[in-house]
């Protein structure tokens, strides 16, 4: 397989994070947005919670205005978000898992358990031209009740490699590396676009860029918290810099 050059997406919904921690308007996640397109960003994330914990609506409407990079909309599988994103009509959509409680998303989508109502959910979307992403782990019931719900793209949850990396537990990290590894083959065979994210810093990216059917790695958290010390262009270029050298 040839390798092509792997797409870098930056999630910004945590600078919305720090601007709703004091409420105004700084700083603006849609000039972060910007700023990372400036940088080498292929690809702007954002996940409209259904609590509106970071992102809110007036960003999604003005990131579908003002970006000239695709925008993959992250949103759980509700009416509500099935509307917005039919009215924007984003370059993708990526349906993820969402609980109130919940910090950050935790795990993927049960797509298997739910095949009905999500073929039926995502069918709009489809027809709409969103490319339409499924959130899930690696495990091979997920990834074919992906394909068989007519999903473009699979997005394998990559947190618990990085949870046993982060934690020292180098033999699990490994194992679900080698998952990763052979469930990103599996995909490509099903006919499924291939895309990793969640938890993924400068340790841990490398790896994952380096496998030959992935074609999309979503990157937030570490970037923006990075950015504290190196500024977001920087963050953004070092992150392209080990993607491109694990494709090399």
């Amino acid at each position: 397989m040839a390798t092509e050059r792997l797409r870098l997406g930056v999630n910004i919904d945590h600078v919305a994070t720090i601007r709703n921690a004091r409420g105004g308007a700084v700083p603006d996640p849609v000039r972060a947005a910007k700023l990372a397109e400036a940088a080498g960003a292929d690809g702007i994330t954002a996940h409209l919670r259904e609590d509106r914990r970071h992102i809110r609506d007036a960003d999604i409407e003005r990131l579908a205005a003002d970006l000239s990079v695709p925008l993959n909309f992250e949103m759980a599988a509700t009416a509500e978000m099935q509307a917005i994103a039919l009215r924007i009509r984003p370059h993708a959509v990526c349906v993820v898992p969402e609980r109130r409680e919940e910090r950050t998303t935790e795990g993927g989508l049960d797509v298997a358990g739910d095949e009905a109502r999500l073929a039926a959910y995502i069918a709009p979307l489809r027809a709409a031209g969103s490319r339409v992403s499924m959130f899930i782990a690696a495990d091979r019931a997920q990834i074919e009740a992906s394909a068989r719900i007519g999903a473009a793209v699979v997005e394998l949850h990559t947190g618990g490699y990085c949870d046993a990396h982060a934690e020292g537990r180098l033999a699990e990290r490994d194992a679900e590396l080698d998952r990763l590894r052979e469930m990103a083959a599996l995909a490509h065979g099903l006919g499924l676009e291939v895309h990793a994210g969640h938890g993924l810093t400068y340790e841990t990216v490398t790896p994952v860029a380096a496998i030959a059917e992935m074609r999309e790695l979503n990157i937030g958290h570490f970037l923006i918290g990075e950015a504290v010390f190196a500024g977001l262009d920087g963050a953004i270029r070092e992150m392209r810099r080990l993607m491109d050298g694990a494709r090399g």
